[in-house]
């Protein structure tokens, strides 16, 4: 089999995808149970650090890669009748899912949390604060999850029909 710009943009496409959605399980499944045992201050503090650390240049390509991948990946096969439905799907509903619930509804929560200077926040506030983030962002989360669980699912569909069109 020769390898080709299709094989290896599909290739990334599907790694970068599952390492979103691996990510968002992750985070899922036990970086938020786990801090969620703390208490209102150290659950905030831990939050507000994670949100700073998470902002690196590996994760942007992790998180924008499947929807810019995901485009490339459109055009290469658009002759590609029985898979091109599989790879468009998977690109709106990771971007929907993901890009735009992250962008309209997570980052804002992520900021309103970065922005408060929980040192000087009484208890109250704090509390308060906890409150309003913690069960959207959980929400929104688990919409993220899902949505790229599903995305990664329907790539590999994908790639069972995508096999059959690629050069060889």
């Amino acid at each position: 089999m020769d390898i080709t710009f299709e094989h290896i943009g599909m290739t990334a496409l599907i790694l970068l995808t599952g390492l979103s959605a691996g990510l968002c399980f992750t985070w899922s499944n036990t970086i938020t149970p786990g801090i969620g045992k703390l208490d209102d201050l150290n659950y905030l503090m831990s939050f507000q650090q994670m949100n700073r650390t998470i902002l690196n240049p590996l994760f942007f390509i992790v998180f924008f890669g499947p929807t810019i991948l995901g485009l490339i990946n459109l055009y290469g096969v658009r002759n590609a009748s029985n898979s091109i439905w599989f790879l468009l799907m998977a690109i709106a509903i990771y971007f929907i899912g993901v890009v735009l619930v992250t962008i309209f509804g997570n980052v804002p929560l992520n900021n309103i949390l970065d922005q408060t200077k929980l040192n000087l926040a009484n208890t109250m506030d704090i509390k308060t604060l906890r409150n309003t983030f913690e069960v959207k962002w959980n929400r929104l989360h688990l919409i993220r999850t899902f949505s790229a669980t599903i995305s990664f699912l329907l790539l590999l569909i994908n790639l069972t029909q995508i096999t059959k069109i690629l050069p060889k």
